[in-house]
C-alpha cells in the first residue's frame, strides 16, 4: 500500500525559519515522529545563535522510511536564503536537494526539478524532502507575511488562517497551543499546532495516522487530533453544502445511453427516474414520465453508466472523499485505516456532511516487530487474532485484512475466526509464507498483483515485509510468462479457490514502470499538470530505481504483469480495481491500464461497476441502474466502450439521487478546469 507517511510528507513541503523566532526557541527541540500512535522516529531541530536551522529528521515504516539532514538559513521576513539537504526518501533512494538566492534571483536543485527565478517580491522555496519542522517554519513566515499570504516556488501561493487557541496540558503544565490552517500547499487547508511563541508544537497528517509532536505535548496527542479532526469536518462540512445538489423532489434523467453490466448492452433513449435516494423507474424515454415536481435532467444521449468502485482505499484528508465523487467514484473499501477516527469519516459521508463515496470497512491486523504495519492492531497469539477479529466485526466492518509481519501460523486462525463472523479475510502474504500457502490457510483475496509474481519466486524469495517484495518482482516478474507451466499451474489454483485479486495495477505501473526522478505517476500524466503546483509535486508513489546491469529487467516487469493480468482474466479469475494511490484519478489509470491489458472495455466497465458490489455482498442495493438500487450514477460525456481514457470525461455524478458537479468540485479544490460541456438541470436545485 502506499505509505501514509508520504502522505503526511506531502503536508510538509516547505522550509525556513523566520529569524527573529530563532532566539525566541531553545537551542534545540526534540521531537516525536508517531506512526498510528506507535513510535516510528524523531525530529531534532537545533537552532544555531546566528539562526541557523539543523534538521535532523528520521522515521522507520516496514523497513522504510525518510533520513535526512536538512539545513538552512532565513531572510528577516521568514523567507529562504538558503538551503541545503541530503539523505534518503521513503524508498531509500538517497537524494540532495539546494536553493540559494541573492534577493534578486533564486536558483533550486534537487532530484526532480531544476530551475531558477527572479525576484520581484518574497517567495519561500518548498524543498519537495522537507522535514516536518518546516510546516512550522512556512507558517511562521506566513505569520510576518502582509495579509498572511506568500507567493510559493516553484510555483503557487499560501495563506494562512487561525482555526482557534486550546489549553493543552503538556509534561511542564497546561499551555495554550494554536491551531493554524495553510492553503495552498495542497487541495484542501494544511493544519500546524504552534505555541504561544510561534515554535512549533505539533503536526498531525493523514487523521493522526502520522504525527510529529513536540515531546512536551506527547501525552496530548489524543486531544490535539480529536481537536483538529472537529476543525477538519467543520471545513468539510461547508464544503459539502456548498456543492451538493439535492432536487426538492423526485429526478428524472432522459435521453441517455445506458450501460447495463449484467449483459455489457447499451440502450439509447433511456430515462431514470429517482425519488428519493433509489431508483423506481428504467426504461425507453416515451415510456417514463416526468412526476410532477420533478427535476428534469437531459442527458443528451450521453453515457450513463453505475457509480463505480474502488476496493483498495486509504482516507485520509476531506480531499479524498471529494476527488473519489468528482470522478465518479461512489463506492469503496477502505482496507487499513485510523480506526479511532475513520468511523467518524464513514458517518459523515453517509450523512453528507463531507463529500465522499459509500465505504465498506476492512480492518487492518498485523504482527510486531520492526516491519509490523502502520495500526495499533498487533497480534501475536490466537487469543490476541481472535479478539482482534471480534473488534472490526462488532464495530461494523465487513472484511479482515493481515499484513506481512504477521505469524503464518495466526492466518487459519483469522480466516476461521472472520468467517465464523461473516467477515472476509485478505491481505499481504506474510513472510516467509507463500501465496499459495496464504490462500490454502483461508485467505480469500490477495492485495496487489505483485504477490501473485512473488508466488513464482517461493521459496527463494521469503521476505515479504521489506523492499524485497518490490525489487524481486522488478528483477524477476519477466521470467514467468503467462503459458509457462507453473505460471499456468497456479492460475487454475486460483480460480478453484474463487481467490479474489485486488490488483493495484496503476500503482504497480508507477512503482514498476514510472520515472524515478519524474513525481508524476504514469497514469496521473496529462491530469496532474491541472493540479495545484504544490500538489503535485509529491504525487508518485516512488518508481524503483533499476541497479547497474538490470535496468532492461526492470523495464520489462510492468508489461509482464500486463499479460498475467489478462491471463488472470480470461482464465476466469475474479479481478477487483483497487487503487492504493490518489483519490479518483488513479481509478481511471487503473481501469485504462486494465484495457491496455486487453480485457474488453465492457468487461473492465463491468469489473469497476456490478463485480465488486457482487462479491463484496451489496448488489442488493449497487452495481446496476435498476427500480430499487440506489441512484448512483455516473454520466460520461464520451463513450469508455469505444476509448477507456473517456472514462475521465465525467461531466455529472449522482449519488443516492444528490447531483454533483465535477468541475465545481475540482474548481473548489484549485484544480485547473478541463474541456466538458456542463450539465444543468430544470425544475429547482
Amino acid at each position: 500500500m502506499r505509505p501514509i507517511a508520504l502522505l503526511s510528507l506531502s503536508l510538509t513541503l516547505c522550509a525556513a525559519l523566520a529569524a527573529h523566532a530563532a532566539h525566541a526557541a531553545p537551542a534545540t527541540r526534540d521531537y516525536a515522529v508517531l506512526m498510528q500512535g506507535r513510535p516510528a522516529g524523531e525530529q531534532k531541530v537545533a537552532v544555531a545563535a546566528d539562526g541557523s536551522v539543523r534538521v535532523d529528521f528520521h522515521y522507520t515504516d516496514r523497513g522504510r522510511g525518510d533520513r535526512s539532514t536538512t539545513r538552512w538559513r532565513a531572510n528577516d521576513d521568514g523567507t529562504l536564503r538558503e538551503y541545503s539537504g541530503s539523505g534518503n526518501d521513503y524508498l531509500l533512494t538517497a537524494f540532495e536537494e539546494s536553493y540559494r538566492t541573492d534577493g534578486a534571483k533564486a536558483r533550486w536543485k534537487n532530484p526532480s526539478e531544476q530551475g531558477e527565478r527572479d525576484l520581484a517580491a518574497p517567495a519561500f522555496f518548498l524543498p519537495p524532502q522537507a522535514a516536518p519542522e518546516a510546516t512550522g517554519a512556512l507558517a511562521r513566515a506566513l505569520l510576518k507575511a502582509p495579509q498572511g499570504k506568500l507567493a510559493l516556488l516553484p510555483a503557487g501561493e499560501a495563506r494562512i488562517e487561525r482555526v482557534g487557541e486550546y489549553p493543552i496540558a503538556g509534561r511542564q503544565g497546561t499551555v495554550n497551543l494554536r491551531l493554524y490552517s495553510i492553503l495552498g500547499l495542497d487541495f484542501t487547508p494544511r493544519m500546524v499546532w504552534l505555541r504561544e511563541d510561534g515554535s512549533t508544537a505539533a503536526t498531525i497528517a493523514a487523521s493522526g495516522w502520522f504525527i510529529t509532536v513536540d515531546r512536551e505535548f506527547e501525552p496530548a496527542v489524543a486531544k490535539l487530533t480529536e481537536l483538529q479532526e472537529a476543525a477538519g469536518a467543520r471545513w468539510g462540512a461547508e464544503f459539502a453544502q456548498r456543492l451538493t445538489h439535492a432536487p426538492k423532489g423526485p429526478l428524472l434523467i432522459r435521453n441517455a445511453r445506458l450501460f447495463d453490466p449484467r449483459d455489457l448492452s447499451v440502450a439509447a433513449g433511456s430515462s431514470v427516474l429517482v425519488e428519493n435516494e433509489r431508483i423506481v423507474r428504467v426504461g425507453p424515454d416515451a415510456q417514463v414520465r416526468a412526476p410532477q415536481g420533478a427535476q428534469v435532467i437531459d442527458a443528451r444521449g450521453r453515457f450513463l453508466m453505475p457509480g463505480l468502485w474502488d476496493v483498495h482505499k486509504h482516507y485520509s484528508s476531506t480531499e479524498d472523499g471529494a476527488l473519489d465523487i468528482a470522478a465518479g467514484v461512489t463506492s469503496t473499501r477502505d482496507i487499513a485505516n485510523n480506526f479511532d477516527t475513520f468511523l467518524e469519516r464513514v458517518k459523515r459521508f453517509d450523512a453528507g456532511s463531507e463529500i465522499g463515496p459509500r465505504v465498506l470497512m476492512a480492518g487492518f491486523i498485523d504482527g510486531p516487530g520492526p516491519y509490523a504495519g502502520p495500526t495499533k492492531m498487533l497480534v501475536s497469539t490466537p487469543e490476541e487474532a481472535i479478539k482482534a477479529v471480534d473488534f472490526y466485526a462488532d464495530r461494523g466492518y465487513m472484511q479482515i485484512k493481515s499484513y506481512s509481519s504477521l505469524k503464518p501460523e495466526l492466518v487459519p486462525v483469522l480466516a476461521d475466526r472472520a468467517h465464523a463472523r461473516g467477515l472476509r479475510y485478505s491481505g499481504h502474504v506474510p513472510a516467509s509464507m507463500s501465496a499459495r500457502q496464504f490462500i490454502e490457510n483461508g485467505a480469500d483475496e490477495l492485495q496487489h498483483l505483485l504477490y501473485v509474481e512473488l508466488n513464482f519466486m517461493y521459496p527463494g524469495v521469503k521476505d515479504t515485509q521489506s523492499m524485497q517484495r518490490l525489487t524481486a518482482v522488478a528483477a524477476h516478474a519477466h521470467e514467468y510468462p503467462p503459458e509457462a507451466p507453473p505460471v499456468r499451474e497456479f492460475i487454475d489454483f486460483l480460480k478453484r479457490h474463487r481467490t479474489v485479486i485486488d490488483a493495484t495495477m496503476a500503482l504497480e505501473e508507477d512503482l514498476f514502470g514510472g520515472d524515478p526522478t519524474d513525481k508524476t505517476p504514469p497514469g496521473l500524466r496529462g491530469v496532474a499538470e491541472r493540479f495545484p503546483p504544490q500538489a503535485r509535486r509529491n504525487l508518485s508513489w516512488g518508481a524503483l530505481k533499476p541497479p547497474h546491469g538490470q535496468e532492461e529487467a526492470y523495464k520489462q516487469a510492468f508489461p509482464s504483469m500486463l499479460k498475467l493480468l489478462k491471463a488472470l482474466h480470461d482464465a476466469g479469475v475474479t479481478i477487483l480495481p483497487g487503487t492504493d494511490a490518489m483519490a479518483g484519478y488513479m481509478l481511471h489509470a487503473e481501469l485504462e491500464a486494465y484495457a491496455r491489458a486487453g480485457i474488453p472495455n465492457a468487461e473492465v466497465l463491468r469489473l469497476a461497476t456490478l463485480t465488486p458490489a457482487q462479491v463484496l455482498g451489496v448488489d442488493k442495493d449497487r452495481g446496476v441502474i435498476a427500480p430499487g438500487k440506489y441512484a448512483d450514477l455516473v454520466l460520461i460525456d464520451g463513450d469508455p466502450l469505444k476509448d477507456m481514457r473517456d472514462i475521465r470525461k465525467v461531466v455529472a455524478v449522482f449519488k443516492g439521487g444528490k447531483r454533483f458537479d465535477p468541475g465545481e468540485i475540482e474548481q473548489a479544490l484549485g484544480i485547473a478546469p478541463r474541456q466538458a460541456a456542463a450539465v444543468t438541470a430544470a425544475g429547482g436545485r
